[in-house]
């Protein structure tokens, strides 16, 4: 009867399992009845789990950093091929360009670059014949 009441208890089943074994298995898979060891082992596993969640968070971030700046070096180069073309749209596209709208400054100071530039060119060319007319004592 003695073997019955063993057999029918869990623990004491689990016992007799892990004894008949003849070795003894890592801490983590053994079992025990000690409460203080488990209260132990609990706690060290709350303080990898912490560890692991500030690992893991700390990663994301990483992540979300790179893709940011993936995406601002992505818009960068994009204003770059707008402010190169012109501000218009290539004719074959059938998206309208995007940043067309907000390429008005740079259009602007272009334009203002242009003439002040072709004001500049025509400025010299005129001025040697003038200071040439006037230096001439005939």
């Amino acid at each position: 009867m003695s073997t019955e009441n063993k057999a029918q208890d869990p623990m004491e089943f689990m016992r007799s399992m892990w004894s008949k074994m003849g070795f003894s298995l890592p801490g983590m898979v053994t079992p025990t009845l000690d409460v203080d060891e488990l209260e132990k082992r609990i706690t060290d596993m709350k303080a990898v789990e912490s560890w692991l969640k500030m690992n893991l968070s700390s990663l994301q971030m990483a992540i979300q950093g790179l893709e940011m700046q993936r995406a601002t070096i992505a818009a960068m180069q994009a204003m770059s091929k707008v402010a190169a073309e012109g501000g218009r749209a290539d004719a074959d596209s059938t998206q309208p360009n995007p940043f067309a709208a907000g390429m008005w400054p740079w259009n602007i100071m272009q334009n203002a670059a242009e003439q002040a530039g072709t004001k500049a060119a025509e400025a010299p060319a005129a001025a040697p014949a003038k200071s040439g007319k006037s230096k001439d004592p005939k």
